[in-house]
């Protein structure tokens, strides 16, 4: 099962909004006879994959494989029926499909068919592969990751708005690995004010790029901005200009009106349209205001923060989440699981906000 969880890994969530799935096949004397994994959405399923590899080895074999098979036909026939088909007489699943509409059916079919299956080797290791879609299924929102640079005092750029760059060019490249890996990316319209970024994944020739979400509760963001653009959803509410809407629009840029909430967008209910679009995964970036508000409102699932060798200081100096905050530590989001490393001369300091009781 490690190997099937190994060759997964190997999709880095190119296969959104399908999970990632990795599977092996062994012949009757326990032998590796084929394997394979899902590599893109609307491209052969792990299970078949492997299964075509392993041929007739396969007959009395045993598959492993990191997530139940689905029983339902998509852009790729069901995965259960390629199993019964190639006369394995058991299949061990590592994760019981968390969607609604497929939870235990398939499991229930290979059993129907007389296959002996067991669910459950190396759960936990695959429910944390697929973190993303196991949130989208089970909860119906997208999971968020707080991804910031700072400095040792917590700046994310200088009293006078100088933020390029804090952190180092390693640190850099690995920012642009996680966008690569989610469905979108998040920021507040400050940054596009003062950065003009152009939100995408750089790094890898034909990269996917993620959404690019900007939270604009009175559309500033200028229809010349490099966001402003195919791609970009802005975020914004009935408070907007509708001569801005429409150059934006204009611009190619998806301009949707959502509720408001504390003076601006409520982000709740664009989480809740971004998972209706099929957005698993949110990278949100900053600025403070808009980290503060996720923050507030319990909607942030991890946290990755570099950690630069440097002092901004400066009482105006933009901080790294800002919001309303708590008035007692004990109310403090904390991390679990946390993982500490060097990135270049930065530090990155990772883990998943604990849910209070």
């Amino acid at each position: 099962m490690r190997r099937a969880l190994e060759l997964a890994a190997k999709a880095e969530h190119r296969t959104s909004p399908n999970p990632m799935v990795g599977a092996v096949v062994l012949d009757k004397e326990g032998r590796v006879a084929g394997e394979g994994f899902h590599q893109r959405a609307g491209e052969a399923h792990a299970e078949p994959i492997a299964l075509e590899a392993a041929g007739e080895r396969a007959r009395g074999g045993t598959l492993y494989v990191t997530l139940e098979p689905c029983p339902h036909q998509g852009r790729t026939p069901p995965c259960v029926s390629a199993v019964i088909a190639a006369g394995v007489a058991r299949v061990v699943v590592a994760l019981e499909d968390p969607d609604s509409k497929a939870r235990g059916a398939g499991v229930a079919a290979l059993r129907a068919a007389g296959i002996a299956v067991e669910v459950g080797v190396e759960a936990a290791a695959a429910r944390r592969l697929n973190e993303f879609y196991v949130k989208h299924r089970t909860v119906g929102l997208p999971f968020v990751t707080a991804k910031f640079a700072m400095s040792l005092d917590g700046k994310i750029a200088t009293a006078g708005g100088e933020s390029r760059w804090i952190s180092g060019d390693a640190a850099r490249a690995e920012a642009h690995r996680m966008r690569r890996a989610h469905d979108a990316i998040l920021v507040g319209v400050n940054t596009v004010l003062m950065d003009d970024p152009e939100l995408t994944a750089r790094g890898e020739a034909g990269a996917r790029q993620p959404l690019r979400v900007v939270v604009d509760s009175t559309l500033k963001t200028p229809a010349t901005a490099q966001v402003a653009g195919p791609n970009t959803l802005i975020a914004t509410t009935s408070a907007a200009s509708k001569k801005q809407a429409s150059l934006l629009v204009e611009a190619n840029a998806d301009v949707q009106t959502l509720p408001a909430a504390g003076g601006g967008v409520d982000l709740a209910a664009l989480l809740e349209a971004l998972a209706a679009r099929g957005v698993l995964s949110v990278l949100a970036e900053g600025g403070g205001e808009v980290l503060g508000d996720l923050f507030d409102r319990g909607l942030v699932d991890k946290v990755v923060a570099f950690i630069a060798p440097s002092v901004i200081g400066g009482r105006g100096a933009p901080v790294a989440v800002a919001g309303q905050g708590v008035e007692v530590l004990a109310k403090a989001a904390r991390l679990v699981k946390v993982e500490v490393r060097l990135v270049g001369d930065d530090i990155m300091v990772s883990g998943y906000v604990q849910r209070h009781r």
